[in-house]
């Protein structure tokens, strides 16, 4: 009952995203388990019990990535039950996150990605979309989800922006380059009009797969490796892995953090500064390698 009302909180106060509901929920209900496991309820928990709670955790050998989760759902839960009158303290008040482990994310290095914008066949429908997907997603950063959700609508050619619907619908433009602009233009004045055609129904999604239909971030993934397989990388490639590149080339090249944040559509300028991690990286074996006093 109570988390129930909590979650018609997330979805209809907080505008949560289907995913961090599902994480709430999963967060809350192994929760539960253990106050049902240790005899005690939701109202009589304390902080000695959140201790064994977190030692359960920590035996089981989590990350701290998942066990900070863990905490700041809990702490939201009993926030909302404290306001609602269902409990009288919130055990999780004094229970302090675990730094989170913050890994350099993987990146494309330019001369790699040059290659993955040769692959595709202009002269077909499909190799047209592919090329537009990987020239938007490199180009503007955004992440798969956003791409499958764009519509003819939200594409503005005049000012070549792409209005974006991000995680929990909050929305940002993003502008786009040249190259984007041209595969873009290409993708809806031939392959767009063809795969349309093979659609019993009006559909709004600017991306379309084989059988005219709206094309999914499954779908996307699957693109885009084939299109590494049609190349000589030896490497993965995720959509995310193009966004990472987006940030670190731009980083690179003299933008400024907060810029960059922007057109990620990151609230906390922490999440964008894991990126500064990779440009120093760069920078010293740039300096290592190129310095004739560098090394002996």
């Amino acid at each position: 009952m109570h988390k129930s009302s909590f979650i018609e909180y997330l979805q209809i106060e907080k505008n949560a995203s289907s995913l961090t509901v599902i994480h709430y929920t999963t967060d809350i209900d192994e929760f539960q388990d253990f106050l049902c496991a240790q005899q005690i309820t939701i109202q009589s928990c304390e902080y000695s019990d959140i201790r064994i709670f977190l030692a359960q955790l920590h035996e089981r050998q989590l990350s701290r990535r998942s066990v900070s989760r863990k905490v700041s759902s809990l702490r939201s839960y009993y926030r909302f039950l404290e306001r609602e009158d269902i409990v009288g303290h919130n055990p999780f008040t004094f229970v302090s996150l675990p730094k989170a482990d913050h890994p350099i994310p993987e990146f494309f290095y330019e001369e790699e990605l040059r290659e993955l914008f040769t692959v595709s066949d202009l002269s077909d429908p499909l190799g047209q979309r592919n090329q537009a997907i990987i020239e938007l997603l490199y180009g503007t950063g955004i992440r798969v989800s956003e791409c499958t959700n764009i519509e003819v609508s939200d594409i503005d050619f005049s000012l070549s922006t792409l209005l974006v619907h991000g995680k929990g619908n909050k929305e940002r433009y993003v502008p786009f380059g040249d190259f984007a602009r041209q595969a873009l233009i290409r993708y809806m004045e031939e392959g767009r009009q063809h795969l349309e055609r093979k659609s019993s129904s009006r559909v709004s999604s600017i991306f379309l797969n084989a059988k005219g239909g709206p094309l999914t971030a499954r779908g996307i993934r699957l693109i885009l490796n084939k299109m590494v397989e049609k190349t000589a990388l030896t490497v993965n490639i995720k959509p995310h892995k193009l966004r990472h590149s987006f940030a670190t080339h731009l980083l690179d090249a003299g933008a400024d953090l907060r810029s960059v944040q922007e057109l990620l559509g990151h609230d906390q300028l922490a999440s964008t500064q894991i990126y500064t991690h990779v440009t120093k990286d760069r920078l010293r074996n740039v300096y290592m390698n190129s310095h004739p006093r560098a090394n002996k």
